[in-house]
């Protein structure tokens, strides 16, 4: 069983900066994709921000600029900076992990980040 683990989310107010983590656990193997959603009330899923087979970002339009992916490697740890944040950044960010040859697709609890004065 694979576990992730979320930290970081809380209330800032707009302009301010968060950083987000998320730590695998248990019986990682080959790990495809990591990386971060988010869900705003009344809106679905959308990607924020993953790393690809490669080392390769992917960013949404929305955040580019602003948010940067980095992770550890040693430590099966993935982060999110957040920074500039906006109102319509308030949401539930949850991680996501892909591994193995049959792309077997994990999340994590969520971390609610809100963005508010």
């Amino acid at each position: 069983q694979v576990q992730l683990v979320e930290g970081g989310g809380g209330l800032v107010q707009p302009g301010g900066s968060l950083r987000l983590s998320c730590a695998a656990s248990g019986s990682i193997f080959s790990i495809n994709v990591m990386g971060w959603y988010r869900q705003a009330p009344g809106k679905q899923r959308e990607l924020v921000a993953r790393f690809i087979s490669g080392g390769i970002t992917n960013y949404a339009a929305s955040v580019k600029g602003r948010f940067t992916i980095s992770r550890d490697n040693a430590k099966n740890t993935v982060y999110l900076q957040m920074n500039s944040l906006q109102p319509e950044d308030t949401a539930v960010y949850y991680c996501n992990a892909v591994m193995g040859s049959r792309l077997q697709n994990y999340w994590g609890q969520g971390t609610q980040v809100t963005v508010s004065s």
